[in-house]
């Protein structure tokens, strides 16, 4: 992490903070977490491609070091926290690379802003794409997934590193240290995420559509808890033709900490065709 820098910017009345390890001489590498997650959960991948890309790790609002509203988490207020954090580092089509609820806010800033960035890579992104269902079951799920956030806040570090060591002991201990300690820096307000529809706001097949950069979509395994499957896949390359998918296998939710080899392979083998 030498000369790494990290600051902050005002954007939509929010303080949003950033780490980047470049200095604008490399082309840009905008890199968005997942939900409870922050930019230094990034922090190997940053420092696998700093030599060759401008890497900029965001604190989604909610996340890391920047601010907490009370509302405004759901794909769309991403994507126009991403365009003013864009517009104001003058980044010029950056890619963009995200993780779970960050490949969402990929997706929907790459529909609604389709000349701006110079590619999106998305990480296992919910799919929303396809027709959603709000059945008991699913329901259920995201109550879990809110009380799971809430527990969150009730173990200490040192627990919660125990438990996913256990739990992944072939993720590297200084990953599971920064997972912890990003677990100890999300707001609560964040869990709007599971209470809010996401095509409250938003009609995905239409915006996705829009997408005209080239993009990337890193799949995992079902059997280890990834969430999209080869139906969701194909669902998504139709909707963008120009989509190349890469599935790795043994390879859960959290697919770069699970295959990380593999994975830091095709995103370099994918942004370095764009870039040649």
């Amino acid at each position: 992490m030498n000369q790494w820098n990290s600051d902050y910017i005002h954007i939509n009345k929010l303080k949003l903070h950033y780490t980047r390890t470049g200095n604008g001489h490399q082309p840009p590498l905008i890199l968005l977490h997942g939900v409870t997650d922050d930019g230094l959960c990034w922090t190997r991948l940053a420092q696998s491609l700093e030599a060759d890309y401008d890497v900029i790790m965001l604190d989604a609002r909610g996340h890391g070091h920047s601010d907490a509203p009370k509302r405004g988490y759901n794909a769309a207020h991403q994507a126009k926290d991403l365009a003013g954090f864009i517009a104001k580092l003058n980044l010029q089509h950056p890619n963009i690379l995200g993780h779970s609820m960050g490949a969402a806010t990929a997706l929907a800033f790459a529909g609604l802003y389709p000349e701006v960035p110079g590619s999106i890579l998305l990480e296992d992104p919910p799919p929303w794409w396809m027709k959603i269902k709000q059945s008991a079951e699913q329901t259920e799920r995201l109550k879990g997934s809110i009380a799971w956030m809430e527990g969150l806040k009730r173990k200490t570090r040192a627990d919660m590193i125990s438990e996913q060591h256990a739990a992944m002991p072939h993720w590297p201990m200084d990953e599971i240290e920064r997972w912890a300690d990003s677990k100890h820096r999300f707001s609560l307000n964040v869990t709007e995420v599971f209470r809010v529809r996401p095509d409250k706001d938003i009609n995905w097949k239409t915006l996705i559509k829009q997408t005209t950069c080239p993009s990337l979509l890193i799949t995992g395994d079902n059997a280890y808890g990834a969430l999209v499957n080869e139906q969701s896949a194909a669902a998504l390359h139709t909707l963008i033709p120009q989509l190349q998918v890469n599935n790795i296998p043994a390879a859960g939710h959290s697919i770069r900490h699970d295959q990380f080899e593999k994975y830091v392979k095709i995103v370099k083998d994918f942004l370095g065709k764009i870039r040649n």
